[in-house]
């Protein structure tokens, strides 16, 4: 059995109203199966849409890891020498491709953050930044923790450092992707469970080939030889690109908008009758009896509503 491949997402809405439906037994073919046939090309036609934040220090490689993650040139970084400024703020900057892989095509968003944590010194561990940071963070999105640079450290000194890393995230009751909660069935269990052994995934990234033993390989070209981006013994990038695109994808789409977005717009909306009432607001309490025996239409600044959605 493939490693990487896994059950259908918890998350799904495809999945049967009751498990304990009994089957109904047909008494011939009605053209079911050509569901699934629909879906696709339905699927096709649309394209599918992928959202991801990167964070970390500027000098991380970070550009060059989205670029070896999709194996195109999807975000472009400062060369060096230029002088370019260290920004003061933490203002997001996001860039939009579309990829497309045997005709199916992925609309990729990526963000950056830049001039983050570029002021404080980081010595073998988490920083109070980073985990005040994931612990708002893991809240409302998927996180998904990456050593970069692996190939500075020996192979002892890696798996010592992700221990730390894991017993830190433990300690300050930060949860990663994949979360436990969402294992629903055995496989998902023993999937996952290899998966979070292995997080944070220790990366290299690299966007040039080089030729090795007669075949071209992404890596990076040392004095020694050549870091294989795609080499499990050399790093472990494939990881976290199956996870990320090819056994993992539509999870993370269907858990960030069925559980963190919900999350968050509950949230939004309770807060929201702690605000003072201007135009387009809308009364979310319960109704009192005697307002319920003469209902009023509900009325919705149209511009106070599109306010809403940009702000959310």
């Amino acid at each position: 059995m493939d490693p990487l491949r896994r059950s259908p997402s918890p998350c799904s809405s495809s999945r049967p109203s009751s498990p304990s439906t009994p089957p109904c037994e047909t008494l011939g073919p009605v053209g079911i199966e050509a569901v699934l046939d629909q879906l696709k090309i339905k699927a096709m036609k649309m394209g599918f849409e992928f959202n991801i934040m990167v964070v970390g220090q500027s000098g991380l490689g970070k550009s060059t890891m989205v670029n070896t993650l999709f194996k195109s040139k999807v975000w472009k970084s400062n060369p060096p020498g230029l002088g370019v400024p260290t920004p003061q703020t933490l203002q997001l900057h996001s860039v939009t491709h579309v990829i497309e892989e045997k005709g199916v095509k992925l609309k990729l968003t990526v963000t950056d953050t830049p001039g983050f944590g570029d002021q404080i010194n980081n010595d073998k561990c988490l920083r109070p930044l980073d985990i005040e940071f994931l612990q708002r963070l893991c809240r409302t999105v998927n996180v998904v923790p990456v050593i970069a640079r692996a190939d500075s450290l020996t192979m002892e000194e890696r798996e010592a450092f992700r221990r730390r890393i894991q017993q830190n995230l433990r300690t300050h009751c930060i949860d990663v992707y994949p979360q436990k909660c969402f294992d629903e069935d055995i496989n998902d269990k023993i999937l996952n469970s290899k998966l979070r052994d292995r997080i944070p995934f220790a990366v290299v990234g690299a966007d040039r080939e080089h030729l090795v033993n007669g075949r071209c390989v992404l890596g990076r070209k040392t004095k020694w030889g050549i870091i294989e981006v795609e080499n499990m013994a050399h790093c472990e990038f494939p990881l976290l690109r199956d996870l990320l695109i090819r056994s993992h994808l539509q999870d993370l789409k269907d858990i960030t908008h069925n559980v963190h977005y919900e999350n968050y717009r509950v949230i939004r909306l309770n807060e929201s009758h702690l605000l003072p009432r201007g135009p387009g607001w809308v009364n979310l309490a319960p109704a009192s009896p005697g307002q319920l025996t003469s209902p009023r239409p509900l009325k919705v600044c149209r511009g106070a509503h599109d306010d809403s959605e940009d702000e959310f």
